[in-house]
This record gives C-alpha cells, sequence and structure tokens, in this order.
C-alpha cells in the first residue's frame, strides 16, 4: 500500500537522529510497501537547512527511502521562532501534499501537535486511513517540566487539540506503554476506547546496529581498557539532563577501577568539565561528540551502560529513550537512576533501576554490578541481548503492519 509518515523534525538520519520514521519506512518498504517521508527542511537543534534554494519542497532520498522536506525557516532555542517553525510546516504540508498521488494511509505524527492534526484533516479530505502516532504527550510534557501551569490557556487550547487528535484518528500508536491510563486520567476514554490505542515503543535497527559497530571504530585506550569498569553515557549535555548528578555519583564511587567515560557535547559541557578539574573528579572523562554511526562500537565496549535522566511524573506512563534501545544492543548490562511506571529496562531483567535516583543508592548499584558474579554479570547481558531482539525495528515494523492492515481490510 501507498504510506504517508508525517513527522516534523524526520529528516534523514546523516542530519537528525531520529530514527524511528526512516527505520519504520525502511522495513515497510522490505515488506512491499511504498513510503514517503514528509518532514520540516530545518534541522532540529543545529543551524542546516536542507533547503537553500527558492523552493517550496523537494526531494531526498535514504537508499529506497523517499523525503518530501518542506522549507521552513530555521531556528535556535524554544521562542517564538520555533513556534513559526512548528505552524509554518503545517500549514504549507497541505499544499505539498497535494503535489502527490493520494495514499491508502497517512502515518500521522506528534510531535508537534499542528502537524499531527493536519495529517488528520488531510486523510479526511483524501478519504484514506490515519493513525496518529504519538512519541511525546504533549502538552503534558510541558507541565511536567513545570513551564507551564495546567490551566494555562494556552495549555488548555493544546489539551483540546490533543482530546481531539486521539478522537479523530482511525488508530492511535502511543511509544509510552502506559498511555491509556493517561488518557482515563484525563477522563477520555468514553471518547477514546481502549481497542482503539496501541503501544508500539522506540527500537533499534539491529541490521545497521551490528554493522556500524564492525565498519565504525574509534581509537581510544579508555575504551579499550581492560582493567577498568568502564560505565558509559551517551547524549546531550545540557542543563535538562542533569550531568551534575553523574559527577556527584562519581564522587561517591570508592571502587578506584569503576571510571565514567561521558560522550556527548552541549551547552553544559564547559561547566562540567570545569567541575571536574577543580573538584578533582578523577574517574570521570568527557569524550566530546561523536557520530550516531560510531555509537555501537562504544557501547559494546561499555561494562555499563547508563540510562540517566531527571525524574519527571511524566515518567509515570512509559519510557521511549532511543539509548535504551542501543544499550540493549549492545548485550551488555544497564543501569536507570529515575522513577518509570513501565521500564523497559526491568521488565527485561537487563540491568538495574535505581528509581529514587539518590545519589549515593545509584554509586553503591554501580559498584554492586562492578562485582557481580560472571554468571549474574551475563544474564544481564543474556538478557540484553533478548531484550533487542524483541524491540528490533524488524519485528516492531510486523506490529505496525498488522496495524495498518486491520484499518484498510
Amino acid at each position: 500500500m501507498d504510506v504517508w509518515i508525517i513527522d516534523h523534525y524526520s529528516v534523514p538520519i546523516e542530519y537528525y537522529p531520529l530514527a524511528r520514521q526512516r527505520n519504520f519506512a525502511k522495513y515497510l518498504i522490505k515488506k512491499g510497501h511504498n513510503v514517503t517521508i514528509f518532514a520540516a527542511s530545518s534541522v532540529h537543534n543545529s543551524s542546516i537547512n536542507l533547503i537553500d534554494e527558492n523552493l517550496l519542497h523537494k526531494e531526498m532520498f535514504d537508499g529506497d527511502i523517499r523525503y518530501v522536506l518542506i522549507k521552513c525557516h530555521s531556528y535556535t532555542g524554544n521562542g517564538i521562532k520555533r513556534i513559526f517553525n512548528m505552524l509554518e510546516f503545517a500549514y504549507k504540508l497541505k499544499t505539498v501534499c497535494g503535489e502527490y498521488k493520494k495514499p491508502d494511509i497517512i502515518i500521522s505524527t506528534s510531535m508537534t501537535q499542528f502537524a499531527c492534526a493536519q495529517g488528520i484533516l488531510m486523510a479526511r479530505k483524501y478519504g484514506c486511513k490515519v493513525i496518529a502516532q504519538i512519541t511525546d504527550l504533549w502538552p503534558e510534557t510541558i507541565v511536567a517540566w513545570g513551564l507551564a501551569s495546567r490551566y494555562n490557556p494556552i495549555i488548555l487550547a493544546l489539551r483540546y487539540l490533543e482530546k481531539w487528535t486521539y478522537k479523530s484518528a482511525d488508530k492511535v500508536i502511543f511509544s509510552m506503554e502506559g498511555a491509556y491510563n493517561y488518557i482515563k486520567e484525563q477522563g477520555w476514554e468514553s471518547d477514546i476506547p481502549e481497542d482503539k490505542v496501541h503501544y508500539i515503543n522506540n527500537g533499534v535497527d539491529l541490521e545497521d546496529f551490528c554493522e556500524n559497530a564492525e565498519k565504525y571504530r574509534i581509537q581510544d585506550d579508555d575504551l579499550k581498557s581492560l582493567n577498568k569498569f568502564k560505565v558509559i553515557y551517551t547524549g546531550s549535555i545540557r542543563k535538562d539532563n542533569n550531568l551534575d548528578l553523574l559527577l556527584d555519583i562519581a564522587k561517591c564511587i570508592k571502587n578506584p577501577d569503576v571510571i565514567f567515560l561521558v560522550f556527548g557535547d552541549g551547552d553544559e559541557l564547559a561547566h562540567l568539565k570545569q567541575r571536574v578539574k577543580d573538584e578533582e573528579i578523577l574517574n570521570v572523562i568527557f569524550k566530546g561528540r561523536v557520530g550516531k554511526k560510531y555509537i555501537p562500537y562504544i557501547v559494546k565496549c561499555a561494562d555499563l551502560n547508563y540510562a540517566h535522566n531527571n525524574q519527571l511524573g511524566i515518567f509515570k506512563y512509559g519510557i521511549s529513550l532511543n539509548k535504551i534501545f542501543d544499550y540493549f544492543a549492545a548485550g551488555k548490562p544497564i543501569i536507570s537512576d529515575f522513577y518509570s511506571g513501565y521500564n523497559p529496562i526491568v521488565e527485561e531483567n537487563a540491568g538495574i533501576n535505581v528509581e529514587s535516583g539518590e545519589l549515593h543508592a545509584v554509586a553503591d548499584a554501580i559498584e554492586r554490578i562492578a562485582v557481580l558474579p560472571e554468571s549474574e554479570y551475563n544474564l544481564y547481558c543474556a538478557n540484553a541481548m533478548k531484550a533487542a531482539q524483541k524491540y528490533s525495528f524488524k519485528n516492531l515494523t510486523d506490529r505496525l503492519e498488522k496495524i495498518m492492515f486491520d484499518l484498510v481490510q
């Protein structure tokens, strides 16, 4: 069937590493479907714009995957320019899509809510089926971060749009396992029955992961060290990642063989490096930013992979951090340090979660894992690999395709 995937931020992964839509497209195409991804030309968290010319849109290809990029103004930060960018993409989407043969099904993705809603409206116009794919609970995420009151008029307007989206779509797929609990808490279950709602978390493309682990290696003595127990963090280094806590945890570690290797970049890096210097934190080494293709090799070199985050109430509905699924594929134990109502690491017995996030408790857990008997350590490794198979995009796409066929047949 002909499938459109609408996702504001899903440019080719060489520019921005959000691979969910790309991986679904890859495996749907292998199953014989025709897939087009519609995205904005502006690359999130960068100054890159993939359309310099005076064009409304242009096509790009990643192998067999066709991207239709819609020209949108670039922005930095989360101010008015980003809001304009969101509205601009949703507004132009209708015109651009009108130049293409109508699909059999539209998978319309939030974030952003505006683009997701526009996809639903277009499906009504074309008389095709539509799936709302929800990978972030907006506007609840804004409230959870304390950026606005839940009674703020803008939040109330976005909440109305959110309910309309769930109600109007033919099916809704959440990346959060407990999302229907959220719907019930909002009092929407009479308008949005449970059999309309499905759960497909993020995952890992094992084909790409294994190929990149072999092909893209870095020469790093710390990574290759056999004399140290290597705890690896990969990801952004920004204020909301709260890596000050990671430094505090490292200071509590008494085992001299435990080291933390941090791969990533962000506006907090200089501050954290200064802390390491001033406080003589000798067991933390910042390695800087690396390309996404090097991550498989890096996390496979770990003795323990670290899924760190803040304590956010919204996590009670589940988590879909991309790094967790890379960590599964690495086949090494994982530690997480925040509360989640549905934590795949715990569910798959692939590591340990310290729900409190209290620094001494996390440090103690790391030191316990560092001296586990080989049989217990290897059990975590084996469970991580099983989880990687479960959350492989090949298997996740099978689930997506079943939902699609149930709609169109």
